[in-house]
């Protein structure tokens, strides 16, 4: 009679040893740049392109030659003559357009933020006629820019500084107002398309309650769409910072006058242009915007995410 042969046990790893894992086969070079390392090179050669026009201006700035030409070899000469001209000149007051800058920057951005929210929860929350025409008709006028109406708000305002003096040429509080004008538009639709991701079920389970439409929107919906405020805020402050075109038109004192037309100032003469100034004013103007959208960064991706695909 045949006896069966048993079969041997896989031996098991006696404690504290392990099994070592296979062998991998290695990829050639060619194969791994075909798949990943062009992506590499890629990532290279855009952040080289995006750094270097950065790291040319702050050579610029620290190089008080005051010429462009001066300044092609990067970091040849570091001092901060361009900084200390900057603050010393009276006739082209930095500080004042700094803060004018600013203040115009942070009041319209919350101004935009709050309109474009108002009418972002009039559209999403509420049935009315002509409610898709006007969403379109908002987002169709913003197609054309503002600097197509230059003459007009020129003309404009200065019809105004006849009557209303404050309000008129001249004025920041006027720039403002001319500037939110053009708040609407794609901020609204922005945050239309955030709101519709609100369930409706909280606003009726709070006008059964008793909340009126104000108690709803400053008290349930403006919590839970804080990633689409700071996206728009933040969209708005960068643009305002660098506007030049608008403000130029409307003020024409030095003292009301923000960054971009300031510095203008500096390059704008043919013959007295100081290049290393106007760096060094570049780089302190870009610290507001850089430091704003550092601290909101973590809202950006959640709120232009969320707002673009539900609409």
């Amino acid at each position: 009679m045949a006896t069966e042969t048993p079969t041997p046990l896989l031996a098991t790893p006696s404690h504290g040893t392990t099994t070592p894992p296979p062998e991998r086969r290695k990829q050639s070079f060619g194969a791994w740049f075909r798949d990943k390392g062009w992506r590499h090179v890629v990532a290279v050669i855009t952040t080289a392109f995006a750094i270097f026009p950065l790291l040319y201006v702050l050579s610029a700035a620290l190089n008080s030659t005051g010429t462009m030409a001066g300044s092609n070899v990067l970091f040849s000469r570091i001092d901060f003559g361009n900084f200390e001209e900057l603050f010393s000149n009276p006739n082209r007051p930095f500080g004042k357009w700094f803060m004018n800058t600013l203040v115009i920057g942070v009041v319209t951005s919350a101004a935009t933020v709050f309109l474009g929210a108002l009418a972002a929860y009039a559209f999403s929350r509420m049935r009315f006629k002509g409610r898709r025409v006007s969403l379109l008709s908002l987002l169709v006028l913003q197609m054309f820019p503002q600097l197509l109406a230059v003459v007009a708000i020129f003309l404009l305002l200065n019809f105004i500084t006849d009557v209303v003096p404050w309000l008129g040429l001249g004025s920041q509080l006027g720039l403002i107002m001319v500037y939110l004008g053009g708040a609407l538009g794609v901020n609204t639709y922005l945050m239309y398309g955030f709101f519709n991701t609100i369930p409706a079920s909280l606003d009726e389970a709070a006008r059964i309650d008793g909340a009126s439409h104000v108690q709803v929107f400053f008290t349930i919906i403006l919590p839970l769409v804080t990633p689409i405020l700071a996206v728009v805020g933040l969209l708005a402050f960068i643009g305002l910072s660098s506007e030049f075109v608008i403000a130029s038109v409307v003020l024409n004192d030095p003292d009301s006058q923000t960054l971009a037309v300031g510095l203008y100032s500096y390059v704008g003469q043919q013959r007295s242009e100081n290049w290393g100034v106007f760096a060094a004013g570049a780089v302190l103007a870009a610290l507001p915007v850089m430091a704003l959208f550092l601290y909101l960064q973590k809202y950006i991706v959640n709120g232009l995410a969320a707002g673009s695909v539900k609409g």
